[in-house]
């Protein structure tokens, strides 16, 4: 497994998610100025910020996504360490993990990768450890294998 194809598999993931996160923004503020006055006002009213509701919801999305994004582009540039960080492609022997974003379970070239928060509880238990060192996933002890 290699860590720049996890990066690179994750931002295509992420960016499709804009993409469809900025199309819905936009359509349902289309939706809200395409609203005509109807002879019942607080319809018009009501439909209109029922619109703008559905906008900032897909507003809100996209910036997330976005910022997870960024997220990803830091890490693309982190060198390797001997101890885990964010940006780190672990080997264990509960399977592959990526700590960075939350984006749960991903398949990539045949195999399952994990991709998780640092601020999750698995993140954050992997967090500082080295090749070798045990931790709790899924009530169960598991082993770092390698860090990539």
């Amino acid at each position: 497994m290699n860590k720049s194809t996890v990066i690179s598999h994750l931002k295509a993931l992420l960016d499709e998610r804009m993409q469809v996160a900025w199309t819905a923004m936009e359509a349902a503020q289309e939706s809200a100025n395409d609203q005509g006055k109807s002879s019942m006002g607080d319809k018009y009213e009501t439909s209109r910020s029922m619109g703008q509701l559905d906008r900032n919801m897909h507003a809100r999305q996209y910036e997330q996504v976005r910022q997870e994004r960024l997220i990803l582009e830091r890490t693309a540039q982190s060198e390797a360490s001997s101890r885990c960080a964010v940006g780190s492609l672990l080997e264990t022997t509960a399977g592959w993990f990526f700590i960075a974003v939350s984006l749960g379970t991903i398949k990539i070239e045949n195999e399952t990768v994990l991709a998780v928060s640092s601020s999750s509880p698995v993140g954050a238990s992997l967090l500082g450890k080295e090749a070798g060192s045990k931790f709790e996933f899924m009530k169960k002890q598991h082993a770092i294998l390698a860090l990539y």
